[in-house]
């Protein structure tokens, strides 16, 4: 009886080991990301197209572009959209 009771006591503390793994890779890669893209604005041009890659609270990754010259802005989960909106803004 004494060993099923430890057996359990062990997964139970291997769950929460991995369970606090879990948290500090998602606030480490959320940290990772903020810096990122404070480093990425903070060093362009403020008068240049600004085009980030971001990803939301569920791990979604989509693309965000700005241009401070019309303050058009547009977001999009697929790259070639961006493009597409990109070349249709600087098209004459």
């Amino acid at each position: 009886m004494k060993n099923e009771i430890r057996s359990l006591q062990t997964s139970k503390i291997i769950f929460n080991r991995k369970f606090r793994s879990d948290i500090f890779t998602s606030v480490c890669q959320a940290f990772s990301g903020f810096c990122k893209n404070a480093i990425a604005t903070l060093t362009a041009d403020p008068n240049e197209l600004q085009v980030l890659q971001k990803s939301d609270r569920h791990g979604n990754t989509y693309w965000q572009a700005y241009d401070p010259a019309t303050g058009k802005s547009f977001s999009s989960g697929s790259e070639a959209d961006v493009s597409m909106w990109i070349e249709q803004l600087y098209k004459y």
